[in-house]
């Protein structure tokens, strides 16, 4: 029996994480890039007003561009029902509530890291800051001079268990813009006489790049619907 390749539409596919998902699909024999949009087009990339056109012939989208673009993308794959990846990180209230309007027509899958680890730290977070009540919660990251929002999307995930958690604040982010870092993350609870402390630390995009690939893989024949890596890896109600 044959095995379905997976057509993929990347934009931002000039970008950093678009290179590396470009990368990561040609060592794959489970994908195709079916096209890349990027608003610096090039050599097999397209300009962002091609998108709708291209999309005709792709099974699923993985974007890495910006807020704005991300939401159109989105926009345009609800009208075509195509399944769409995000990891691009950034957005305000309102690009998120477009995101999720999208989700109402088309499945959606956003996650500010694509790596599955990564996720289920966040689920370690929200348990450790549970029961650990009584201790300082503090989070820092580190990322490349090139990165623009501060802090991280992956960073603010962390933050957001936390005061979920413990049904109050946020606890303080602390961000590095440094050298090349791929990307850092330290969660410290700090209490009387010990502290402990949950890192990651990526070594290479390519991670990030098979992550949102097994995101896509996942979502690919799904219900409309927003999606994370929690739904992916059945997190959800797991650790309270």
């Amino acid at each position: 029996m044959k095995t379905h390749v997976l057509r993929v539409l990347v934009c931002g596919a000039s970008g950093r994480m678009g290179r590396a998902v470009r990368a990561e699909i040609e060592a794959s024999g489970a994908f195709t890039c079916a096209a890349g949009v990027d608003a610096k087009p090039g050599p097999g990339v397209e300009a962002p007003d091609a998108f709708e056109y291209l999309l005709a012939s792709a099974d699923a989208v993985i974007d890495f561009s910006s807020p704005e673009a991300a939401c159109r993308y989105a926009a345009a794959c609800a009208r075509a029902r195509k399944p769409f990846v995000t990891g691009t990180t950034g957005f305000s209230k309102q690009q998120l509530a477009a995101l999720k309007a999208a989700a109402r027509r088309t499945p959606v899958f956003f996650s500010p890291n694509m790596s599955p680890a990564v996720n289920l730290t966040f689920a370690l977070t929200a348990f450790a800051a549970k029961r650990l009540s009584g201790f300082d919660a503090h989070v820092s990251e580190a990322h490349h001079a090139a990165k623009r929002d501060a802090p991280s999307g992956t960073a603010l995930r962390y933050a957001e268990h936390i005061a979920a958690a413990r049904g109050g604040a946020l606890p303080p982010i602390t961000s590095v813009r440094a050298g090349d870092i791929v990307g850092d993350h330290t969660v410290l609870y700090a209490g009387p006489h010990e502290r402990v402390e949950l890192t990651h630390r990526a070594h290479s995009r390519t991670l990030f790049a098979a992550g949102a690939l097994k995101a896509a893989a996942w979502l690919a024949g799904r219900k409309p619907g927003f999606y994370d890596y929690f739904d992916l890896l059945d997190l959800k109600g797991l650790l309270v």
